[in-house]
């Protein structure tokens, strides 16, 4: 008898854990946690602000302040150094030269230039030369004086050349940086004289007809 109560016990005991853990559990109101009217609008920085807080990480130490050293770190923002690559905007090469500016230096053909690394490197020298001749005046006047912040030197100005074109340089630096210029994807010649300041550029010649020669 005894033994039949404690069985009947255990029995019951297993089956009110069991129906314990069927019952359903109550249900959390989600309306306390509602999205609405909350400022969900965020702005992310661009690549370039990105960049600059990491204090231009992207270094070439054994390159330095060198002519080398300026055009490896001005081929790498431009194109990671891909001499063949073509961006959405028709720009080409290592150093994303446009058609009109290749014509200027003596180049025509855009499949001998793509395909020819040395031509290309030829082709970035003599538009430095070409523009160094063009700025000739603005590098002595402005060289050394500081421009919304930055410091202006003649790699950074060669640099934003590049960039922009020597005469919308001539305009900046002369309208004390009010007369700004942004290309397709937002870089501002403030930025390229900020990131490419600093490097030794002497060895590069004015000159007013420079051209490819090949």
């Amino acid at each position: 008898m005894i033994k039949r109560i404690i069985g009947l016990f255990v029995i019951l005991t297993i089956g009110g854990v069991v129906l314990v853990s069927f019952t359903p559990k109550k249900r959390v109101d989600l309306s306390s946690y509602s999205t609405e009217g909350l400022d969900l609008y965020y702005i992310t920085p661009n690549f370039n602000e990105i960049e600059d807080d990491l204090n231009n990480i992207i270094i070439y130490p054994e390159l330095g302040n060198s002519y080398v050293g300026f055009k490896e770190a001005l081929a790498f923002k431009e194109s990671r150094g891909d001499y063949g690559v073509v961006n959405q905007f028709g720009y080409m090469g290592k150093y994303q030269f446009g058609i009109g500016t290749l014509a200027l230096i003596g180049i025509k053909n855009k499949n001998d230039f793509l395909n020819n690394p040395e031509l290309q490197e030829k082709a970035f020298y003599a538009n430095l030369s070409r523009n160094k001749w063009i700025l000739r005046r603005d590098l002595k006047w402005f060289t050394g004086r500081r421009m919304n912040g930055v410091v202006v030197t003649e790699s950074g100005v060669l640099a934003a050349a590049h960039l922009a074109g020597p005469g919308a340089v001539k305009k900046y630096l002369r309208s004390g940086g009010v007369d700004g210029f942004s290309d397709a994807f937002g870089t501002t010649i403030r930025y390229y004289m900020k990131r490419f300041s600093g490097f030794d550029t002497s060895f590069v010649v004015p000159n007013r007809k420079a051209k490819v020669q090949f």
